[in-house]
């Protein structure tokens, strides 16, 4: 259709190529960080069946009630884009019976994550994380792993300006007091609350802590509400005590954080933020989150099993490495083009493209062009050398090759063109 502009989907977004260098750097950082931690990377659909998300998020939650972009498909099934990684991932351990492997199960994932909620700065409705789960022990050893594996992912990265807010939202029964607490607390106040918040009074109190609306913050601070921390009971607040003194044993800062309310239905005790601290990142501090979701493996159809992992923002994080003016390492560089000097010289170039690949990127033109035209955009490439062919060159096979940083000229046979270009590398190095 003629004049029709297409623009991407509000909320979505293009990655170019002048992007991939920060987000190779953190997913190829994350690998390499996590896999030493001895996770397994793991890749779920990117759409499931909405009763998985249902169950586990929880009925009550914004995500579920929301924000999650739920179809039919042409079977009739009720399916959703994911909307968040470790219900899937539980799916996947249960489905392919990864509890019979050596406890604990450590798996990462990088994926996208769709969200119909508000697009915000590092947080558009299509986002993407990499994600830690930790399945099979309940140990507080493992909730300080988790959290380590964070730190030690945000320092290869080189970001340092953030703290680690440690919480718990306790076990089930410690949940249900609270909630009892809230509900008896916020009743008599009822028409202070957003619409929303009325909502969440009566499906799960505790979400109201969370609330974006300036009016249900304050009244909270009117009220003097008492933490979700004072309620713990005495199992919860061991394990709470024995994360903090591990994480201490280990020199990982942190800050006890009571605020901390974890947004889905299945987190219990301990829960953490890892908040930045620049000015620029108002709004969107909080760069990687998780906790603890024991009960998740048995709501999903399981035995009981305990677990504990975190998301991390790509988005966000990018931001938070703008903020700290750190340069992911640039990506490989063309190394190698090829300048054909007349019509019959154009397959040939390619082929010497070809040759001289297994050493690096190497570009040819597909046109012919004045010399100085064509040494500019082999420049503008970023190329290291300019190779010239034309009917001399393919007859004696012997090729032309300009450094183009020095302007110098040598003299090279195609066959011995690769262990130049190496011996030349290695020189320079």
């Amino acid at each position: 259709m003629r004049g029709v502009k297409f623009q991407t989907i509000k909320g979505t977004s293009d990655r170019l190529p002048e992007d991939a260098a920060k987000w190779r750097f953190i997913t190829e950082t994350a690998r390499t960080v996590l896999e030493r931690f001895g996770a397994g990377e793991i890749h779920t659909p990117i759409f499931e069946e909405a009763s998985v998300f249902q169950k586990a998020v929880g009925d009550s939650s914004d995500i579920v009630r929301k924000e999650m972009y739920n179809f039919t498909d042409r079977g009739g099934r009720d399916l959703c884009l994911r909307p968040e990684a470790t219900a899937g991932i539980v799916r996947a351990y249960l489905e392919h019976g990864m509890g019979s492997r050596p406890t604990p199960v450590k798996l990462w994932t990088f994926e996208p994550m769709f969200r119909g909620e508000k697009p915000q700065r590092g947080r558009e409705r299509q986002f993407h994380q990499v994600g830690l789960e930790i399945i099979g022990l309940g140990d507080a050893m493992a909730d300080a792993e988790c959290i380590d594996a964070g730190v030690q992912l945000l320092a290869a990265l080189g970001i340092q300006n953030y703290v680690v807010h440690l919480g718990s939202v306790g076990d089930v029964e410690d949940r249900a007091a609270y909630n009892a607490y809230l509900r008896a607390t916020l009743e008599p106040v009822v028409t202070w609350l957003s619409s929303d918040s009325v909502e969440r009074l009566e499906l799960n109190p505790m979400r109201i802590l969370d609330s974006k609306d300036r009016g249900d913050q304050d009244l909270l601070r009117e009220l003097a509400v008492k933490p979700m921390l004072e309620f713990l009971g005495a199992d919860a607040r061991a394990h709470f005590e024995q994360v903090q003194q591990i994480l201490t044993a280990w020199d990982v800062p942190f800050v006890v954080d009571s605020s901390i309310v974890r947004g889905l239905d299945y987190y219990r005790r301990t829960a953490f933020e890892f908040i930045h601290s620049a000015p620029s990142m108002s709004g969107c501090s909080t760069i990687l989150a998780g906790g603890r979701y024991d009960g998740l493996v048995e709501m999903m159809g399981g035995q009981a099993t305990p677990g504990v992992g975190w998301g991390c923002g790509i988005e966000r994080v990018i931001l938070a490495m703008e903020a700290e003016v750190i340069a992911p390492p640039a990506l490989e560089q063309p190394l190698v083009y090829v300048v054909p000097l007349d019509a019959d010289s154009l397959i040939y170039a390619q082929s010497v493209a070809r040759a001289v690949r297994g050493v690096g990127i190497a570009l040819a033109a597909y046109k012919v062009k004045n010399m100085g035209k064509a040494l500019a955009d082999a420049e503008k490439a970023g190329s290291r050398y300019a190779v010239i062919v034309g009917s001399v060159e393919r007859e004696s096979g012997v090729l032309s090759v300009r450094t183009l940083e020095t302007r110098e000229s040598s003299s090279v046979r195609l066959e011995e063109l690769s262990a130049w270009i190496e011996a030349e590398q290695h020189f320079n190095t």
